[in-house]
């Protein structure tokens, strides 16, 4: 029996995913808008990076191993767990009295968070009928891409007028409806066949991200990336790849099957997500800092500044998803991930001359040229894989788009903090104009209006002009990653969502 015929509230469950997919995405962007007045009530100003890379590192963890256990054991269970889990650490993060216990707290939020996003769009597709996926593939993508736009307005909002506690606690009510959609309305029909569990490629995967992410967010602020205690946990992370990828290879039931990876639809398909993704997040970093920075705008948080990138993201993520059915996934991504790499250059001429409307319209472009992928490539993922496999190719390609974003931040805020500090330090050459206590590392000194009153106008040019140049030489790189997207897009085979037969099933 097809999974969906046995679901007759599939609207209510359609709706518990999707806010499951909501509370999960925003979580890492809403919590950074608090986070300034977080630190100020509860100090550790050095240890606040914790904050957001357990949550990281707990989440992306979570992702393959979850996946997994849910094609093994069923989708369900695994996503009430991750409501839940959610939930208990979203209650326990309102209660935190110092920096190090909201941190241990996110990484429990961050637990649950791993199960949620694959999950719910792995129910999706083994809940609605395949002429559907299309359609509702395009409005969880669309979701998925304005919860990063809507958690630092709702952050904002939430840090000014109630309190940052409640960053967490609203968690609760939307936590506790999809809980009671899930958990009363959706009836699960597909056979999951238990298996040995791979103990060892979950061990050695989490030793792995865990050590990355540490070193990623520690380098260059805690610790200098020379530093024995970074190039320990890059030299660990490379031992436990290794081991894992040996590990792998021979289990009987692995957390990430290379053999998914044959297939040319799924290899390209999360090639694709791996570098957009690493474009997509440096301009949605990158573009509100020189908005502020550069400009001088008003907005006060990245989420108004980010509105035109997601109107155009919420286009193509619906339109791809409409378009699924009628023409390949290939013919979807080849023009998306063009437009991708041409809002990128385009941001490249930016200048602090640039009018206001025309950084708009780049942004709108570079929002088509992303929003496909959150709909399209999901579809893609999972399309030549039956419902025992789903779970893992869905929470994989998850995975790695968290990993090509979490790389780009990484990569390329290097290359911008380094760009900005030569750039100033030439501009203030033998001048000693530079103002007292000017953290020439860090662009946000720029974003406070009344910091920039301070400034008087000459010197504040040359510091504008300079955090201009070096976001700019920013977005010049970022092009890279744009164009091995579309050359991945180029190498998608020419499948499409059929809706008049169920998608063939490709075995390990």
């Amino acid at each position: 029996m097809s999974t969906q015929t046995k679901n007759k509230g599939i609207g209510i469950v359609l709706a518990g995913l999707l806010l499951g997919i909501l509370m999960a995405a925003m979580d890492n962007t809403i919590v950074a808008t608090a986070m300034g007045t977080i630190v100020g009530e509860l100090g550790g100003l050095d240890k606040f990076v914790w904050v957001t890379s357990a949550y990281m590192v707990a989440e992306m963890a979570g992702m393959p191993i979850f996946g997994k256990l849910s094609d093994m054991y069923g989708r369900k269970k695994f996503f009430i767990f991750g409501i839940v889990v959610f939930m208990l650490g979203s209650i326990l993060c309102g209660t935190a009295n110092s920096i190090i216990e909201l941190s241990i707290y996110r990484a429990i939020q961050g637990i649950g968070g791993g199960a949620l996003v694959p999950i719910a769009f792995t129910i999706m597709f083994d809940a609605v009928p395949i002429e559907s996926r299309g359609k509702l593939g395009g409005l969880f993508g669309a979701v998925f891409g304005m919860s990063s736009i809507f958690g630092p307005l709702l952050g904002a909002y939430i840090t000014d007028y109630v309190n940052w506690k409640w960053v967490f606690y609203i968690n609760l009510p939307l936590g506790l409806i999809a809980f009671i959609f899930i958990a009363f309305f959706y009836r699960e029909s597909v056979e999951h066949s238990k298996q040995k569990i791979d103990w060892w490629g979950a061990m050695t995967l989490v030793g792995a991200i865990v050590s990355l992410m540490f070193a990623l967010e520690l380098g260059g602020k805690k610790y200098a990336w020379d530093s024995s205690v970074i190039l320990g946990l890059f030299a660990l992370f490379a031992v436990l790849t290794i081991i894992f990828i040996f590990v792998e290879r021979r289990a009987a039931e692995p957390i990430i099957s290379f053999t998914m990876f044959k297939s040319r639809l799924y290899a390209s398909s999360n090639a694709v997500a791996i570098f957009s993704g690493a474009a997509f997040i440096t301009a949605s970093v990158y573009i509100p800092i020189f908005v502020q920075g550069v400009l001088g705008g008003t907005a006060t948080n990245s989420g108004l500044v980010l509105l035109p990138m997601m109107l155009g993201s919420v286009v193509t993520a619906t339109g791809g998803g409409f378009l699924m059915t009628k023409v390949s996934y290939r013919a979807i991504m080849i023009p998306t991930t063009l437009i991708l790499a041409g809002g990128v250059a385009l941001l490249t001429t930016l200048t602090p001359e640039t009018p206001r409307w025309l950084v708009t319209i780049y942004m709108i472009i570079v929002g088509l040229g992303i929003g496909a992928s959150f709909s399209v490539l999901s579809n893609a993922a999972i399309h030549l894989f039956d419902a025992r496999q789903r779970g893992s190719a869905s929470s994989t390609l998850n995975f790695l788009r968290s990993l090509g974003m979490t790389l780009g931040i990484t990569v390329f805020g290097i290359i911008q903090s380094h760009a900005f500090t030569k750039k100033l330090t030439d501009a203030f050459a033998g001048q000693g104009e530079m103002p007292a206590g000017m953290a020439t590392s860090d662009p946000h000194t720029l974003l406070d209006p009344t910091k920039r009153l301070d400034i008087p106008g000459p010197i504040l040019e040359k510091i504008s002009s300079a955090l201009s140049s070096s976001i700019v030489l920013t977005f010049a790189w970022t092009i890279v990653p744009a164009v091995i997207a579309f050359i991945c897009a180029i190498a998608m085979s020419k499948e499409k969502l059929d809706p008049t037969q169920e998608q063939g099933a490709v075995s390990h």
